[in-house]
C-alpha cells in the first residue's frame, strides 16, 4: 500500500487517517520515501524543516489512538512556496541577497494548516522574488515537471506545482499575482486554486508588494483538496486589509446541483492560443452542457480592449522596482539576469502611463462585474500552450509572434480583478502532457466555482500520474 499513499489526495488521506485505516506515521513514511525518490531528479523541495517530520507523525499517531479530537488536515502532509514565512526556517524567496534570511514569524496559512493538524515535509522553489513565470533561481537552482523533466514546471510557484504532481506531497500552498498558482497547475496537471483577492490573508508572505492583486490559495490533485484547504485557510484575521469579513461557504458541499448555472465561454479570451488548448475549451464546454450546465459562446469585451498584460507590466514592473529597490541598492551583481533586464534595465515608467494603466485597470474590473450580472461563470484558457522546454522565451502561435509572458496572458486579467479563479486538468497532448481549463467566478463564490470544478472534473475523463 505504501506505493500507492504518496498519490492519494488530502482528503482521502485525511479520512483513512481519521478512520484509522491508516496512521499518520504510514502517511509520512511514504511521502519521505517519495522525496528521497524523486526530488533530486526535479529539485521541487528545497528548504527541510527543524522540526522531524516523523516525530509529528507519531505524535498525531497517538492523538488518533487516544481518540482525541482530531482537526480537518490531523497527520496530513504538507508543502509551502519559498515565500511563505515559517518562524526559525530560512525563506530565501529564491534570491542570493536573501539566502540566509531566517523568518521570525510564521504566515497566518501556516499556522491554519498546522492547527488543522497538518505536517510541514519542506519548502519548495520559484524564481526570484517571485516575478517570474519559471521557476529557477541563484540559490538553489532549476525545478523540473516530472511529466518531462526537459520541460517547465512554471511559475513562479514551480517548486511547489513539481511537488504535488509527482507525489512529494498532497497538499501545497503557492503565491498568485499574475498566473502564479494557476499557471505551473496547468503545466503539472493539478488542481490550482486562486480565491478571490483577501479571501485567504496573505499576512506573513513575502513579497509585501501590490496587495490588491496578490492572493495566496492551494495547489492540490482533486478540487475536492481544494475544497478541504479552503475550509482551514479562508477568513479575516484583522491584519490584512484586503481580507474581509465575508459570508462564509459549505466549501466541502460539492455535491449540490449544478444545472441552471450561466458560463460564458471563449476557447481564446481575446488572447492567441494553440488549437489543441482551444480544443480542450470546447471539450469542456461540451461536458459542461451535458451536465445540465447553460453554455453559450462569449467575449467579455476588456479582456481584448484592456490588455491586461500591458496594464500588469506597467503596474508591476513600476511598483516592483520601488519596493525591492532598498533590498537591491548596492547587490544587483547578486541577481538573476532576468531580474536585471526586467525591473533594473527597463527605463522608469512616465506618470502618465502609470496613471493610464490604473485607469485602465478600473475600467477591466468593471467590466467583468457587468459580466457576473448575468452569467454565474467563464470558461477560458488557464495558459495558452501547454508546458514548454526549459528556457524558452519565443513562440509563434497561428503566425503570431509572442514572447514568454505571454503564459501568464490567461491568467494575468484574474488577478487585476481579484476574481476567484480555478485551472481544471482536462485532458492531454499527444506527446503526454496535461491540458487544463480555466473557471473564474464571482467575487466570494468560491462554493459556487468549486460546485462546478468538481463536476468538470468528475466529466474530464482519464486521470493519470507522471511516470517517473
Amino acid at each position: 500500500m505504501a506505493e500507492e499513499i504518496h498519490y492519494k489526495p488530502a482528503y482521502e488521506l485525511a479520512e483513512l487517517i481519521r478512520t484509522r485505516a491508516l496512521s499518520p506515521v504510514e502517511v509520512v513514511q511514504a511521502h519521505l520515501d517519495r522525496i528521497e525518490e524523486v526530488n533530486p531528479r526535479l529539485n521541487a523541495i528545497v528548504i527541510f524543516p527543524q522540526e522531524d517530520p516523523l516525530a509529528l507523525a507519531r505524535e498525531a499517531e497517538a492523538a488518533v489512538m487516544r481518540g482525541d479530537e482530531l482537526g480537518p488536515l490531523h497527520g496530513v502532509p504538507f508543502t509551502l512556496k519559498d515565500c511563505i514565512e515559517t518562524a526559525g526556517l530560512r525563506m530565501t524567496l529564491g534570491s542570493k541577497l536573501m539566502a540566509d534570511n531566517v523568518s521570525e514569524q510564521d504566515a497566518l496559512v501556516y499556522t491554519r494548516l498546522k492547527q488543522a493538524g497538518g505536517i510541514l515535509l519542506g519548502k519548495t522553489n520559484m524564481p526570484e522574488f517571485a516575478l517570474w513565470w519559471e521557476t529557477g533561481n541563484l540559490v538553489f537552482g532549476l525545478t523540473r515537471n516530472p511529466w518531462n523533466t526537459e520541460h517547465t514546471a512554471g511559475g513562479s510557484s514551480g517548486g511547489e506545482a513539481s511537488a504535488v504532481a509527482s507525489g512529494m506531497s498532497p497538499l501545497g500552498l503557492g503565491t498568485d499575482l499574475g498566473g502564479s498558482i494557476r499557471e505551473p497547475s496547468a503545466f503539472c496537471g493539478l488542481v490550482g486554486l486562486k480565491p478571490t483577492i483577501g479571501r485567504v490573508p496573505y499576512t506573513g508572505i513575502q513579497p509585501q508588494v501590490i496587495f490588491r492583486a496578490i492572493h495566496v490559495g492551494p495547489m492540490v490533485r482533486t478540487v475536492r483538496d481544494a475544497a478541504l484547504a479552503m475550509s482551514v485557510l479562508a477568513g479575516p484575521d484583522g491584519a490584512d486589509p484586503y481580507a474581509i469579513d465575508a459570508p462564509v461557504q459549505d466549501y466541502m458541499n460539492l455535491d449540490g446541483p449544478v444545472s441552471g448555472l450561466r458560463v460564458g465561454f471563449s476557447p481564446t479570451a481575446g488572447i492567441a492560443v494553440e488549437p489543441q488548448v482551444q480544443a480542450a475549451i470546447n471539450g469542456a464546454a461540451e461536458a459542461m452542457a451535458g451536465l445540465g450546465i447553460q453554455v453559450e459562446p462569449m467575449e467579455i469585451p476588456g479582456l481584448r480592449e484592456k490588455d491586461a498584460g500591458v496594464i500588469s507590466a506597467v503596474m508591476y514592473n513600476a511598483e516592483a522596482a520601488f519596493y525591492a529597490g532598498p533590498t537591491i541598492e548596492g547587490r544587483e551583481g547578486e541577481l538573476t539576469e532576468v531580474f536585471r533586464q526586467r525591473f533594473l534595465s527597463a527605463p522608469p515608467r512616465p506618470l502618465p502611463e502609470y496613471l493610464e494603466a490604473m485607469t485602465q485597470w478600473e475600467m477591466l474590473k468593471k467590466e467583468v462585474r457587468e459580466y457576473f450580472s448575468g452569467y454565474d461563470l467563464f470558461l477560458a484558457p488557464t495558459v495558452p500552450m501547454p508546458s514548454f522546454p526549459h528556457g524558452q522565451t519565443e513562440f509563434n502561435i497561428e503566425g503570431e509572434a509572442l514572447n514568454g509572458r505571454h503564459a501568464l496572458r490567461g491568467t494575468v486579467p484574474w488577478d487585476l480583478t481579484g476574481s476567484p479563479a480555478i485551472s481544471v486538468p482536462f485532458g492531454f497532448t499527444a506527446d503526454g502532457l496535461p491540458l487544463a481549463v480555466q473557471l473564474i467566478g464571482r467575487h466570494y463564490d468560491e462554493w459556487t466555482l468549486l460546485r462546478a470544478a468538481h463536476a468538470l472534473e468528475g466529466a474530464s475523463g482519464e486521470r493519470r500520474n507522471p511516470a517517473l
